[in-house]
């Protein structure tokens, strides 16, 4: 495993706000929109994982988006996705799935089981403004397809970028992104190579680790200096093991204007997000 001379310190530690979404289901919002500027590329993040039908069984019926990409990494649970471009999948426990709405789509996201645990990601990823008004897109990635790689006492499910020299199942050339699901066992340690102007944070979701010296406790994102010169990070996890999700990306430096579930450059362009919307021109 690569050696860093340099590796990233934390810069905050962030815990995420409860709030819901859709049709009343229950989430945790750890990038949220005031985060949008610090992490470009990136727009938001909700953490979703409850044992409880009653806090996720609404699901999302059907909803808009332009402007961006969306990918949804189950962990657990069984989750349908049907859109106005035609496109039907089901995800599975590790399985993602990557949407590029681009100019428009309109989408519904909902449960395909009526008890049992419901968990995972759903990440929003910016696109340069050349793109955002591209022709939708859809890729269902079932678990098989997501490469793995692995160093002593780590496993790395590799959704976008690469890891320890494995590509991940995604690339995308105007950001850049990293996406790393990360397996760790008592102490291990894993660290990944990032370039120093890329944003970048972790997520624990399962026991505990440290970034650098600092410990980030379940349930919190390490939001990761941006040093000049910087290599990379580097993880260890505490005694009982950790699972954490690794994102990094190289950022649009875009102006951002969001309404809900548009996000555009301007608001001129938000306006006439809205009006095709209600005129039924992003079905």
């Amino acid at each position: 495993m690569h050696t860093l001379q340099h590796p990233r310190s934390v810069e905050r530690l962030v815990a995420g706000r409860a709030t819901s979404d859709g049709a009343g289901v229950k989430l945790v919002r750890v990038l949220t929109q005031e985060l949008q500027r610090r992490l470009d590329p990136f727009l938001m993040l909700d953490a979703f994982g409850s044992d409880s039908r009653d806090d996720y069984i609404g699901g999302f019926p059907d909803h808009p988006h332009r402007g961006f990409e969306t990918v949804t990494y189950m962990l657990e649970g069984r989750m349908r996705h049907r859109d106005s471009a035609g496109n039907e999948g089901l995800l599975t426990g590790g399985a993602v799935q990557w949407m590029t709405a681009g100019r428009g789509v309109i989408h519904s996201e909902m449960p395909e089981q009526d008890d049992g645990r419901m968990e995972g990601f759903q990440l929003w990823l910016n696109l340069p403004a050349r793109d955002k008004m591209c022709p939708p897109w859809y890729r269902d990635i079932p678990p098989a397809d997501v490469p793995e790689a692995r160093a002593e006492g780590v496993t790395v499910r590799v959704i976008a970028g690469q890891a320890l020299g494995v590509p991940g199942a995604m690339q995308r050339e105007a950001t850049a992104p990293t996406y790393l699901d990360l397996h760790l066992q008592a102490g291990a340690r894993f660290v990944q190579e990032l370039p120093d102007d890329h944003n970048a944070f972790v997520y624990v979701y399962r026991g505990e680790a440290a970034v650098g010296e600092v410990a980030v406790p379940r349930q919190r994102m390490a939001i990761l200096a941006n040093t000049p010169g910087a290599d990379g990070v580097s993880l260890t996890a505490g005694p009982e093991g950790a699972r954490a999700i690794l994102v990094a990306g190289r950022p649009l430096r875009e102006p951002i204007a969001q309404y809900g579930p548009f996000v555009m450059n301007t608001q001129e362009e938000i306006y006439r997000a809205v009006e095709d919307f209600r005129a039924g021109r992003l079905a």
